[in-house]
């Protein structure tokens, strides 16, 4: 029975990638996850209570803790998604995205190469460490072209910088050491469990409220937007498959204008949840923008669906009625994630702690 450790498992992304290793493998997955604000059990539904799910309540920059972990689960391969990742965030509180994205990263890096030392030559040739990061690492692109696994980093926030740090850390160990690491790079993601800060749940949860929706600047940026459970596929892959020492970007060819995503969900749920008051579209409420905020990105995932047979199932709106679907029967979940110290205010406008 193989052992796959999971970073940040309790978190969007990562409880993605849990949920589907529980269903559609046998691995037993040791889900290692400090719980931060972002963080919640809740978000693996069934997988939670699954006796091939084993939960270890850690903080990566501990690395003591780290390595008794991986003694004694002795996983066959490591997901590291645990970060911190929302851009407000780093531009208001930097120093923890350098601390859990980076530091955390290094004693991650660490710690699996001593385990990965103690292993066979068999068990070494079959580990992986899938170092799953961000396309903002590349900064911005203009009106044309697309983000490939050779355009220079040029980070723009103190996230896409911590992120792109971490990268150049996971590159060096399979360098300098020969640690089988493959790095994946996403593009927006969106579907249930997120946290509402980021656009699409926030928007969803100011529209059912009857709250103004802000939309940073006029909402001409850009996003190519990528349904969760496609990018767990595809991480899934890159451990299985992917060639130690590459990079893969991963991406949904979504590109959508932040207006329009805005629009397109208020359409839904006119349709879904009329209001009383009037089209949805009546709450968009323009605001300054967010401090260095890149204008467009979008992914070339030529490389991925080549060589390891990747595609989306999802197309944007078929993902996207899921989406608001699932936020609109789970307003429970809603409740009891978000946390006292944030309720969906203004945040990231460079009041720096």
């Amino acid at each position: 029975m193989p052992v796959v450790l999971v970073t940040g498992g309790a978190g969007f992304i990562g409880s993605a990638l849990v949920r589907l290793l529980i269903a559609d493998t046998d691995a037993t997955v040791v889900n290692l996850d400090k719980l931060t604000y972002a963080g919640n059990l809740s978000s693996l539904a069934d997988a939670r209570a699954h006796p091939r799910h084993q939960f270890e309540r850690a903080d990566i920059c501990d690395a003591d803790v780290v390595r008794e972990v991986f003694d004694r689960h002795r996983p066959s391969a490591v997901y590291h998604l645990a970060a911190e990742s929302h851009v407000d965030r780093s531009i208001d509180g930097p120093g923890e995205f350098i601390r859990t994205n980076f530091v955390g990263t290094f004693q991650l890096l660490q710690e699996s190469l001593r385990y990965w030392r103690t292993l066979g030559a068999r068990e070494q040739q079959a580990f992986r460490f899938v170092h799953v990061s961000t396309d903002e690492v590349y900064g911005s692109l203009g009106a044309d072209g697309l983000f490939t696994e050779h355009t220079p980093y040029d980070p723009s926030s103190p996230y896409s910088a911590s992120k792109a740090g971490s990268d150049h850390l996971a590159r060096a160990w399979h360098r300098t050491y020969g640690l089988p690491v493959v790095i994946t790079n996403c593009s927006n993601n969106y579907g249930p469990y997120q946290f509402p800060e980021k656009l699409i749940p926030l928007v969803i949860r100011k529209a059912v409220e009857g709250a103004p929706i802000p939309v940073y600047g006029r909402g001409e940026n850009i996003r190519d937007w990528l349904f969760v459970d496609d990018h767990a596929q595809a991480l899934r892959l890159a451990a299985e498959n992917g060639r130690p020492g590459e990079t893969y970007n991963v991406g949904g060819q979504n590109e959508r204008r932040n207006i329009d995503v805005v629009r397109a969900i208020c359409a839904l749920l006119d349709e879904l949840r009329p209001n009383p008051a009037g089209p949805h579209s009546g709450l968009i409420t323009f605001v300054q923008d967010r401090p260095g905020h890149d204008q467009r990105y979008a992914i070339d995932a030529t490389k991925l669906r080549i060589e390891l047979g990747w595609e989306p199932r999802e197309t944007f709106d078929t993902g996207l009625r899921q989406t608001v679907q699932w936020y609109l029967s789970h307003g429970d979940w809603i409740e009891n994630i978000t946390s006292g110290s944030y309720r969906g205010e203004r945040i990231g406008t460079g009041d720096v702690r």
